[in-house]
């Protein structure tokens, strides 16, 4: 090897090890997904990004490999007690979850409630395969490591980092099946952005807890039925008699209401001390009790999800539902 070989080489190497270290915990997706070929793994996408070398030292791990339509609760406790290991590593600048997009948002929100720990922790998926030529993942990808090593990311909680928009686990949801844009926070708007120039962050979520987990944590069942016109509520009385059952979200109209038939059918669950929470179909507001005739969904038993959606709602009450039974106590964790 020549002198200058030498030379060039020694200062490549000196530039990594100066680099932050970003972890890549990967669990399949479309971002991972090739048409008629196997999946690419943690390590193959990073490769596919040579930009991403000049920003982290990456190490992969393929946590799962699952479209998000398979994603479980099992893999949730899996990668929150790893992100928690990572967390309290000295070498470890952040963390990149990569994910499927259909259940990102419940993934993200659970890993916003149980990870410890103030280092960026980033969510990032595609709507395209790797293998489309207009397929957003390496974009996404790089972008996402650009935040998990940005100082403005830190103790921000869990971040979703899509179409060069950050947005907080809380607020964010899907709401397009196909376009790139698809990723938003209705109410709020998004933190930040990551564009060409920069990672900027332009407001801070305040609305944050964490519940601790462990790996003898046992997530209770907990289903969702929604509303709809001529609800009868024999969906819900279907579950009453199941063992297993932890608790019941219901996807409500409005502001939170119920046909006569669910309502019903919610007091019956609530004499059975089965946890109802009362969440809204609508994209968008606080569900509370405003009608009169409709208070008795209110009354002691049920609680309100405030604004979170069905789903998040739902993640909510199975991890509430670890720590107590008490519809009083439940409604606590709704309100932080």
């Amino acid at each position: 090897m020549s002198r200058f070989a030498w030379l060039f080489a020694t200062s490549v190497a000196l530039s990594a090890q100066t680099l932050p270290t970003v972890y890549v915990l990967a669990t399949g997706g479309t971002i991972e997904s090739r048409h008629n070929q196997a999946s690419l793994s943690g390590q193959q996408l990073i490769d596919a990004v040579p930009a991403i070398a000049k920003i982290a030292r990456i190490q992969t791990e393929q946590v799962a490999s699952v479209g998000s339509r398979d994603m479980t609760p099992a893999i949730w406790l899996k990668l929150a007690l790893r992100i928690n290991e990572l967390q309290s590593r000295p070498d470890v600048a952040g963390i990149i979850v990569t994910h499927g997009t259909d259940t990102l948002e419940e993934t993200a929100y659970f890993l916003d409630l149980t990870v410890a720990g103030t280092k960026p922790v980033v969510m990032v998926a595609a709507q395209r395969p790797a293998s489309e030529p207009d397929s957003d993942g390496p974009r996404n990808l790089l972008d996402a490591v650009r935040v998990a090593t940005s100082p403005e990311a830190v103790d921000k909680g869990v971040l979703v980092v899509l179409n060069g928009q950050i947005n907080a686990a809380r607020d964010v949801t899907k709401t397009h099946t196909s376009q790139v844009e698809t990723f938003r926070s209705f109410e709020f708007g998004e933190l930040g952005i990551a564009d060409a120039e920069t990672v900027r962050f332009y407001r801070a979520p305040l609305r944050r807890q964490t519940i601790a987990v462990t790996a003898e944590t046992k997530l209770p069942r907990v289903e969702i039925v929604y509303n709809y016109a001529g609800a009868d509520g024999r969906l819900i009385r279907a579950l009453l008699p199941e063992a297993d059952l932890g608790g019941i979200v219901v996807a409500a109209v409005g502001l939170g209401n119920s046909t006569s038939g669910m309502t019903a059918a919610i007091l019956e669950a609530r004499k059975k001390n089965v946890p109802i929470v009362i969440a809204s179909r609508v994209p968008s507001g606080r569900v509370f009790s405003l009608y009169e005739d409709r208070s008795v969904a209110f009354g002691p038993g049920s609680v309100s999800s405030d604004n979170l959606n069905p789903q998040k709602a739902r993640v909510l009450l199975m991890l509430a539902l670890t720590r107590t039974k008490d519809p009083a106590e439940i409604q606590k964790y709704f309100d932080r």
